[in-house]
């Protein structure tokens, strides 16, 4: 079958072999990328800007069965222009020769392997999915573009995760301009780093080289969740109850690429059990032993929390926007709490309640911010055993869950 259009990668690798162009009628590229080679005369050049325009032009050449050479940087279907080639023309016209990826590439100079790490284009996109997935986890490479920079992560990165190093890797492949910096988030915030960066690495240095592996992409999900409480440290119980945080998961729904508050802390398992999913998660705890207890309980089970000292809602204005929110406890401040979580919430907000007085300014809070409001009250009973070999039901007490979603915000991709 004719294969009218060849995409070659380069950039990051080898330079472009001539026989490459060789036979073609049409080259399209990056001005870097075409004045890198040498074409023969009578041969036409498109310098990419807009790509609609540069698609159509390439459409005329195939309709007229005449040859194109498309250059593209390091693999061209990573994240790059064979998607819209193969959406346009059909991926049975391309024949792709794919080069040396730029997270390759950084990821080769650093020595480190990258088999479990986490990739996420920021190029034309929202960079919060980018910030809340460095957040989450150790080991993250971030394709950048204009507003979504070192600067922009370094900036987000530092009020967080200050500890995160980001490698900033600029101009990939060429030896007079290449560089591969180390810097703190902080330090990145600080710099202007121009147009030449090809790929950032945010790092957990201490869990960067992770275990040996057989599948690639970051750890596993969690086998479960809801968490027996016997999981966590707490005090005198006070802890919310794996039936109520069953359901109160399922409902915030947390998954790689999301920030999650949850508010009244506590102990933290509702914060840890996001981030055993991949959410990036802010708690906000009042008391000093409680920050210390969630603190311990995301260490226990390695994963990265930000543990916010202080009282909701006042502490709130210094957090992100979250995706989805869990409000635990609660006191005369409920409403003002619920009210300004739901003001800030892209997705849902999830309450629980053991005071029944509590409900309807919470529920009134929630419809009040726009959002379809549901609930339940949660009643269980769990096996318990009575001398002699025999069992009783103990009940717990009883919880209500309220829940409101809104229609949730469009999801960015994540390559794992």
């Amino acid at each position: 079958m004719s294969r009218p259009i060849t995409v070659v990668g380069t950039g990051t690798g080898a330079p472009v072999p001539a026989r490459a162009t060789t036979g073609a009628d049409l080259v399209v590229g990056g001005r870097r990328h075409l004045d890198a080679v040498n074409l023969p005369e009578g041969v036409a050049r498109i310098v990419l800007g807009p790509l609609a325009p540069a698609l159509d032009a390439i459409g005329t050449y195939v309709a007229d069965e005449r040859r194109v050479v498309v250059l593209a940087s390091g693999d061209p279907g990573f994240f790059g222009i064979v998607r819209a080639l193969a959406e346009r023309f059909g991926a049975d016209r391309l024949e792709v020769v794919p080069g040396v990826s730029s997270v390759a590439a950084a990821f080769a100079r650093l020595g480190l392997t990258w088999e479990d790490a986490v990739v996420v284009s920021a190029h034309g996109r929202d960079p919060r999915t980018a910030v809340q997935l460095c957040r989450a986890y150790p080991k993250v490479a971030v394709l950048t573009g204009p507003g979504a920079g070192p600067a922009e992560l370094g900036a987000a990165l530092a009020r967080t995760s200050p500890g995160r190093m980001l490698v900033v890797a600029s101009a990939l492949g060429d030896p007079a301009h290449e560089r591969v910096e180390r810097v703190t988030p902080a330090e990145a915030a600080a710099r202007d780093w121009g147009p030449a960066v090809s790929v950032v690495l945010c790092l957990d240095e201490a869990r960067a080289h992770g275990p040996v592996r057989t599948l690639a992409g970051p750890a596993r999900r969690p086998a479960g969740w809801a968490l027996d409480e016997g999981d966590f440290a707490h005090r005198d119980s006070m802890i919310t109850k794996f039936e109520v945080r069953a359901l109160a998961l399922a409902r915030l729904g947390p998954r790689p690429g999301d920030l999650v508050w949850d508010v009244g802390s506590g102990s933290g398992s509702v914060a840890v059990e996001c981030a055993r999913l991949g959410a990036a998660v802010s708690a906000v705890e009042k008391t000093a032993d409680g920050v210390g207890r969630i603190r311990a309980n995301a260490a226990a089970h390695e994963v990265d929390v930000h543990v916010v000292h202080g009282s909701a809602p006042d502490v709130l204005g210094e957090l992100d926007d979250p995706d989805a929110v869990f409000v635990g406890g609660g006191g005369r401040e409920l409403p003002a709490v619920v009210g300004a979580c739901a003001r800030r919430a892209r997705r849902t907000v999830v309450v629980a309640m053991a005071a029944l007085d509590r409900v309807p300014a919470a529920r009134a809070a929630l419809t009040g911010a726009g959002f379809d409001v549901e609930g339940v009250l949660l009643q269980s009973s769990r096996l318990a055993p009575l001398p002699g070999d025999v069992t009783r039901l103990a009940a717990t007490n009883p919880v209500f869950l309220l829940w409101g979603s809104r229609t949730p915000f469009p999801e960015e991709g994540v390559a794992q």
